[in-house]
């Protein structure tokens, strides 16, 4: 674009000191013609840097995923092939599910046996509760025969003693005194026979109780509505079942696998070091690196454009997403040595997240792609125009290819 410039502002000058000859061509007009460029380039880029920033240093980052199956196992079958597009949910390979499933068939018997025997008690149970209920009312029933039987007593007990009395003062006969006294002694042995019969309902009624508690332990205590064995069981087996399924292994989004050098017959194992493939998404983020003065009229939501080397030719628009306000510069790891303030990238500088529009958003962007990248802030728009002739310039440079071999 300063070439462009520089070459308008060269035929006005031919224009006006050689062609038409409007001015003399001395040395007070060779100065000017010499300082105008200069101070007006100068002061052109320094703005166009401040109101619309410019980096060279543009990365197209992707999610990529260390695919570590969850169970371990023999490998039997690989769909997946490195490089290949795959959408998510697609099989990436089977381990043997012979192990697994015999440990859901063990279960599912288990779970079976757990629910028949706790049918069974519950039908334990169901007559020790009503047993329960049977010496209680044999209690009940016992009771209500002692009391009666204490009433005959008393009576009998008044019978005799209002018979003592009679025959003391010669006015009753022995025959009724005898007749009372017998009748008291009967009385008794019916409230003795009584309390007895009270006494085993009562021993029945606490061997009913012992064996609904017995029974009772036996099931367990409840879990989410179920007595513990079975729940215990029905927990188990659901275990059973999910590593069962994780012996088929699926992509995890859109993109493509790399790196598959796994095979049927490989042993894998649940150890996250060692991934069996790498999985690169197709989703991505593009990430811009500027100069920390740079971002002094940067924020979020400022219009943005991107040309990769990757796609000549072809300018992405974008927004700015968000600036990322640190770097591995600004972190003092822990150690007993003296901080080292130096980082990876000696010049600090911040990176700026682009978020590409929808329209752009089908486009195939490599991983690791490079290129250049343009935000335009809300000052001296007008200015804007010279930075994207200067991006679009760029991008169709980004046709050549300049080596000699």
């Amino acid at each position: 674009m300063e070439a462009l410039l520089l070459a308008i502002y060269a035929f006005f000058v031919w224009l006006i000191f050689f062609k038409l000859k409007w001015l003399p061509w001395n040395t007070v007009s060779q100065v000017i013609v010499i300082t105008i460029p200069i101070v007006f380039l100068t002061v052109l880029v320094l703005t166009l840097n401040v109101v619309a920033p410019s980096s060279s240093d543009v990365r197209v980052l992707k999610y990529v995923v260390n695919v570590v199956p969850q169970v371990r196992g023999r490998v039997v079958e690989v769909p997946a092939e490195g490089n290949q597009e795959m959408r998510k949910g697609d099989v990436l390979f089977r381990l043997d599910p012979t192990p697994y499933q015999l440990q859901v068939n063990a279960l599912e018997a288990q779970l079976a046996n757990s629910e028949g025997s706790n049918r069974e008690l519950q039908e334990q149970l169901s007559g020790a509760v009503a047993q329960v209920a049977s010496s209680k009312s044999a209690i009940d029933a016992a009771t209500a025969r002692s009391q009666q039987a204490a009433a005959q007593v008393d009576l009998a007990q008044k019978r005799v003693t209002q018979n003592r009395e009679l025959v003391a003062k010669g006015a009753g006969n022995k025959f009724d005194l005898e007749q009372a006294e017998t009748n008291l002694v009967n009385a008794q042995g019916a409230l003795d026979a009584a309390r007895s019969t009270e006494a085993q309902a009562r021993s029945a009624e606490a061997q009913a109780l012992a064996g609904e508690r017995q029974i009772r332990q036996k099931m367990g205590a409840k879990a989410n509505g179920e007595w513990a064995q079975v729940a215990q069981v029905r927990a188990q087996l659901e275990a059973a079942r999910w590593d069962l399924s994780q012996t088929t292994v699926v992509a995890p989004a859109n993109g493509v696998p790399t790196n598959v050098q796994l095979r049927p017959g490989s042993m894998t194992a649940a150890f996250p070091a060692l991934p069996v493939l790498t999985f690169v998404e197709d989703e991505f983020q593009v990430v811009a690196l500027y100069d920390q003065n740079e971002l002094t009229k940067v924020k979020p939501g400022d219009e943005a454009e991107i040309v990769l080397l990757t796609n000549p030719g072809q300018v992405i628009k974008a927004k700015v997403d968000s600036i990322i306000w640190a770097q591995g510069q600004g972190q003092s790891l822990s150690s007993l040595a003296v901080p080292n303030t130096l980082g990876a990238l000696p010049p600090g500088r911040f990176p700026v997240k682009l978020d590409v529009d929808a329209r752009d958003k089908a486009l195939f962007l490599a991983a690791g792609a490079r290129g250049n990248a343009a935000i335009y802030t809300e000052s001296l728009e007008f200015l804007h125009i010279i930075r994207k002739v200067i991006l679009r310039i760029n991008t169709k440079v980004n046709y050549l290819i300049l080596k000699l071999h």
